[in-house]
Parts: C-alpha cells; structure tokens; sequence
C-alpha cells in the first residue's frame, strides 16, 4: 500500500462526506499528500469535524457544480489521482430536488474530468452506484455489461454519469490528453460515523440512542449490504491499477458483498437493534418508488483485480454498533477510525 500512495498527491472530491471522510482518513496513514474538493460537511455532527481531518488534509471548499472552482483547486493541487466520491447520494432527496441531483451528479462529474483531463492527472475512480443500473434485476446480480437506467432521479443520474463517464473515457483517455478512467458500483455501504438524514443504519443508531422506535419504510426491501472499508478497498486498488498505467483496469467495476450478505432492510433492522437495544416498527405511510431488490455480481473485481470482502454482514455490523456506542461514550472519533482500519487490514494485502 505505502509503495503505491506514500508521497503521491491525491484529490479526494466530497472528502466532507462519511466515505470521503474513511478514504481521507486511510490515504493519510499511509502518508499521501491528500487533498479534498466539497462542499461543507452536510450534518451535524459529521464525521470529517469529528476526526478533525481538516488538520490532516488540504481542504478545498467548492462546489463541484462550478466549473471554475473545480478547475481553481485542480490547478491548485495538480493531483496524479482523483477519487471522485462527490455527489447528491440519497434517493429521497433526489425527488425532492431533481434538478439539483442531475447537476451534482451528472455536469458535476464533468466538471471533475474534464478538469482532470487539462491538469495532467493520471487516474480516475468515479464512484457511482448499485442504483445506476435498469431494472429489473437479474436473480444472480447484475453485471458491469448490464443495461444502466434508474427509475427514479437519483438511480438515472447515476445511470447517466456512468454513460458520461464512459464517453470521457473513449474520447480522451489513452491518447496523450487525458488520465485512464474508471467508475466504481458500491452496495449500500454502513460504517461507524454516518449521520446521514433518512438513511437506514444511521436513523436505527439515532433512535437506539435515544430511546425511540424507529419507523422502516421497505423492511422487505432486499440491498447488497456492507461495511465503508470494504469498497474503499476496492477503489484504492483500482486505482493502484490505473496508476500503474493498466489500460484494463479503465472500466466499470462492481463492488458488492457475499451473496449471502444481500438481505432485506427488516434483517438489517433486527440485527442492529438487537445489538443497540433499539426498536423498529413498519412505517405504513405512503413512500416514493423505490427498487424492490438491489444485487451485484462482484465477479470481475475478484477475479481480475483480486478484491474480495473480508468482513461478513455480522462482523459489519459489530463494528458499526461499537463505533458507535463508543463515539456516543466519549471516544474520540479518529481513534475509532484508526482502529478499525487496523482490523480490517491493509486494502492492497492479497484478498482472502
């Protein structure tokens, strides 16, 4: 890991968020020269303030919706590598604001390229989603050949930003004026420090610690659940790939968990209850659409870039349960951080 990223300058777009925050946090310990472009953190409290990872990165606040701002840090940073995590990311939020969404997710990403692309960057990861893709899904997981689509603005705005993404990557990459491109599609991703607003694991923790039930709109809903560090993992090694000048590796990739570890909300919600001594009920009121079964074929990333999960949906799920128990004790949350990355392990070891 250190002979890949020690020394290297890495930008890291929505660095305020909870992934962005992790991916920070874990290039840091291996002494990169990050930088960060986003927005201001988005919750109180947010993980980026409570690590106080502004002492440890070069913190740019813009808004990648602006094309000169976005150029002004590049120009700034002059980063080898861009991991690209900034984004409108809830599928609430994009009915709420459509437009909005399309122009964070979709001209945003861009923006971020097509700064790479004039600033002599050599790699990009563009993190996407599992949602990007058309339903209805596959009984074994869809696959990175799979149709992109999205019923809703979110899921398309993703669609769309990979279909963007994939035309930068034809035009420009591999021919002297740009750096080789590919795009990353997580499952739902928990981890201790997410206080996103209407998003499953951080309102079950919210209510376990405050002694409240907890209302689940979808429990039958199922989603390819895992752990924040296990696709982080997998976007430091594709981007190690990329950096290496592997041609391959520019392409979409899945990053998804044991088949056994996609499993409806209602099983999420009983395990972590049962973990916090928290309580969750149906939620009856009507709801916006959203997709019914979510699954990913990770196959690719195994066999080709040797990632595997290493923790198991239980073994996530203890460690978002004492990170945050421990968080709302008193422990300081980077050292929270700190020893979980150890746990898990170094993301380019030899995947299991």
């Amino acid at each position: 890991m250190s002979s890949v990223y020690t020394d290297r300058r890495v930008l890291v777009t929505g660095h305020t968020g909870f992934k962005g925050s992790w991916l920070s946090a874990w290039l840091a310990q291996f002494d990169a020269r990050v930088s960060g472009l986003a927005l201001a953190p988005a919750t109180t409290p947010a993980l980026y303030t409570e690590a106080a990872l502004d002492s440890r990165i070069d913190s740019h606040l813009a808004d990648i919706r602006e094309p000169a701002a976005v150029d002004a840090v590049f120009a700034a940073t002059r980063p080898e590598i861009v991991f690209h995590l900034a984004a409108q990311s809830l599928v609430r939020a994009g009915y709420a604001d459509p437009i909005g969404t399309y122009a964070t997710n979709v001209m945003g990403t861009a923006h971020v390229l097509d700064a790479a692309r004039h600033h002599g960057v050599k790699a990009v990861v563009v993190v996407t989603s599992d949602k990007c893709y058309a339903p209805p899904p596959p009984t074994d997981g869809y696959r990175e050949s799979d149709a992109l689509g999205g019923h809703d603005p979110y899921s398309s705005s993703k669609a769309c930003a990979e279909l963007l993404t994939a035309s930068w990557r034809d035009s420009f990459s591999g021919t002297g004026d740009g750096p080789l491109i590919a795009s990353a599609r997580a499952g739902n991703v928990i981890g201790g420090g997410d206080w996103a607003a209407d998003r499953l694991v951080p309102d079950l923790i919210r209510a376990a610690l405050a002694g409240t039930t907890t209302p689940i709109r979808n429990p039958q809903a199922i989603r390819p659940w895992q752990h924040v560090l296990e696709p982080l993992a997998g976007y430091l090694r594709l981007g190690a790939r990329l950096l290496a000048g592997d041609a391959a590796a520019a392409r979409a990739w899945n990053f998804g968990p044991e088949a056994t570890d996609m499993q409806p909300v209602a099983v999420i919600a009983e395990r972590l209850c049962a973990r916090l001594d928290g309580h969750w009920q149906p939620d009856a009121n009507a709801h916006p659409h959203e997709a019914a079964v979510l699954r990913l074929d990770s196959t690719d990333a195994r066999t080709r870039l040797g990632w595997a999960p290493r923790w198991p949906l239980d073994t996530a799920l203890d460690a978002v349960a004492d990170w945050h128990r421990r968080h709302a004790a008193g422990e300081a949350a980077l050292e929270l951080m700190t020893e979980q990355l150890a746990a898990y392990g170094p993301p380019l070891e030899s995947a299991p």
